[in-house]
């Protein structure tokens, strides 16, 4: 009876029940009911279990470098401009000025390209210019002129001379090995070149046409045959992109109007390279 009575109350110590023992279990006498009380199992409320952190937000990229705005000016600018003209978003030729042609480029280049327009040319802008552009040649950065004139020919360092470099395509007015003043000019073409060598200015004409070509040739200064330094709206216009017949051609007029004023028949010119 003892090992019943016991395996009895495991049992219900598992079930959580009330037990009575059955009457008359040898003694005579009967026993109270006995109530054993097993704890229930509990579970933490769902508002203790712990919150995953917040993943700090990653910060802002910085904005791209600005590398040239508008008002600086360079070489660097001069090929800015240059490759803007490669994808036909300026038309002018390179300056190295950025101005507000160039500053207008520059945002119809960026919004074309979804990048801000802030028509400063930042890094992102000028890594995506190179990519669809070239390296420009010489000639390309200084279409319209602007150039730097080199040293003038040893036959230029006396007298009153006109002393034009093919190479870097300048001329200069020198007295005395002095320069007074130093312009870009254009050439003849392949068929028709520029003769090289010294020579001097024989005729003087304001107004002059040719006859040969039937084009305006403002303030000519005849230096060999046919051939002279003049005033060509074509090179104003369009700069190196075009060439002269054999002449001269002088694209600032202001310019050409001043030599014209100051240089005499009689004075020297040297062609060279």
């Amino acid at each position: 009876m003892g090992r019943s009575f016991a395996a009895l109350l495991v049992l219900a110590m598992a079930c959580g029940c009330t037990v009575r023992t059955a009457d008359g279990d040898g003694d005579g006498k009967r026993h109270l009911p006995v109530r054993i009380e097993v704890p229930k199992r509990s579970t933490p409320p769902a508002h203790d279990d712990p919150k995953p952190s917040a993943t700090p937000s990653a910060p802002s990229a910085a904005p791209a470098a600005v590398l040239w705005s508008r008002g600086d000016s360079g070489r660097d600018v001069r090929e800015l401009q240059a490759r803007l003209r490669q994808v036909a978003w300026l038309y002018d030729g390179p300056t190295g000025s950025y101005d507000d042609l160039t500053e207008r480029a520059v945002k119809g280049f960026q919004g074309k390209r979804g990048l801000p327009r802030t028509g400063k040319t930042d890094t992102v802008t000028w890594k995506r210019l190179e990519g669809m552009t070239q390296e420009p040649g010489k000639w390309e950065l200084y279409l319209m002129g602007g150039q730097p004139a080199d040293a003038p020919d040893a036959r230029c360092l006396t007298g009153r001379v006109l002393c034009i470099s093919k190479t870097s395509r300048t001329l200069r007015w020198m007295i005395d090995g002095r320069t007074v003043t130093t312009v870009p000019v254009r050439f003849g073409s392949v068929g028709t070149p520029t003769r090289e060598g010294v020579f001097s200015v024989y005729w003087k004409s304001r107004h002059h046409v040719s006859t040969l070509y039937d084009s305006p040739m403002p303030y000519a200064m005849f230096f060999s045959g046919g051939q002279a330094v003049h005033y060509s709206a074509d090179f104003a216009a369009h700069g190196y992109a075009g060439a002269s017949h054999g002449c001269v051609n002088v694209r600032d007029e202001a310019a050409i109007a001043g030599l014209f004023a100051q240089v005499r028949n009689g004075d020297k010119v040297v062609v060279h390279w």
